[in-house]
């Protein structure tokens, strides 16, 4: 089966910062975050439950532009974070929005752990907050604040571990029940400020600011790129052997003359079957990759801007493309139809390794 890619209709009025699948298994269900300060949940199926080209379910308004949306514990609970400084949850069904906390500057990422029922935000406050919800999910029943050494900038998870990319090239693993825990102890009180050592600090194998940190589905190790056309392939296990396995490469650079031009690499992703991983560029291309082989698998056709996010529906069967003008598109003000957002539906083998069967 050959992929077909169609456009979504209805999307955004600036620029994308984030675009999520919901987990849930057979779910068609997604989400965008913009700096339009709106958050846009997109379904690929229609009302009798066929599978179609997207529509727009609703769109959830926010006080500024917001940089991050990820799903809860169901496909009708999303949790964002943005420059309002606020981690807010979201229950679409109704249409209410809640504030979890507020941080004292933006708020870059967010993240949900089904497995510990924990809300993580990162923000340029250099701390984590980490939430654990109520059991009817209305309200926090404790957190944490944890201090960052450094300006978060992106954030992954497992069901077991935590990455955060920082600046200064910093990178903090952490286990997940363990912060867990010490959330629980907080539990009662207003939130508690608790240094907390990470089971791993690593220094980035990049020589450029990070820009995307991606964790691998079988919670063996994560992917993280830089704004200088490289990705980065790594290993939780701390023996010299797995780390012995560890590499970059480069990428997204499109030749001119007899020069390089280098572009960040802004967005990466795991296939949640075959274990591959997709990477968008500045330069406006998508590629999959083959991480235990080191090989490229394909690079589809350039893109009309920057690939601003990319993800992967939980069966595998779509890839959804978000694109919008960035720095290295050399544009001030937007133009109207320049951003978009395009879903593949793969080939069975498309996004397969090169080893698998």
């Amino acid at each position: 089966m050959a992929s077909n890619q169609f456009t979504i209709a209805s999307p955004p009025t600036d620029a994308i910062s984030a675009l999520k699948f919901s987990p849930a298994p057979d779910s068609t269900r997604f989400v965008v975050s913009s700096w339009d300060k709106n958050v846009y949940v997109y379904d690929l199926r229609d009302e009798n439950g066929a599978a179609g080209e997207g529509k727009l379910l609703q769109k959830f308004e926010h006080r500024a532009p917001v940089l991050d949306v990820c799903f809860g514990e169901t496909e009708d609970e999303i949790y964002t974070a943005g420059l309002d400084w606020d981690v807010r949850r979201i229950d679409i069904a109704s249409s209410t929005q809640t504030v979890l906390s507020s941080h004292d500057a933006g708020v870059r990422n967010v993240v949900y752990s089904k497995e510990n029922n924990m809300v993580i935000s990162s923000s340029w406050d250099n701390t984590l907050h980490v939430h654990r919800m109520s059991e009817d999910r209305s309200a926090v029943a404790a957190s944490t604040i944890i201090p960052l050494p450094s300006r978060p900038f992106s954030m992954s998870l497992t069901a077991a571990k935590l990455v955060v990319g920082m600046a200064s090239r910093a990178l903090h693993i952490y286990d997940l029940k363990a912060l867990a825990i010490l959330t629980g102890e907080s539990e009662g009180g207003n939130p508690s400020r608790v240094e907390v050592e990470p089971w791993q600090r690593r220094e980035s194998s990049l020589k450029f600011m990070t820009r995307c940190v991606a964790c691998m589905p079988d919670d063996a190790g994560y992917a993280s790129s830089s704004i200088e056309g490289r990705v980065a392939v790594e290993w939780f296990d701390p023996s010299a052997e797995s780390q012995a396995r560890k590499y970059a490469f480069k990428c997204h650079r499109q030749a001119s003359g007899d020069v390089d031009v280098v572009y960040p690499v802004n967005s990466l992703a795991f296939h949640p079957i075959h274990g591959t991983f997709a990477s968008g560029g500045g330069d406006g291309v998508v590629a999959l990759w083959d991480g235990i082989a080191k090989r490229r698998i394909r690079q589809y056709q350039k893109y009309p801007s920057s690939v601003a996010s990319v993800g992967f529906s939980s069966d595998g069967k779509y890839l959804a493309i978000a694109i919008s003008p960035g720095y290295e598109d050399g544009k001030e003000n937007f133009v109207d139809g320049t951003v978009k957002i395009y879903v593949r539906e793969l080939g069975e083998t498309e996004a397969k390794g090169k080893g698998a069967k």
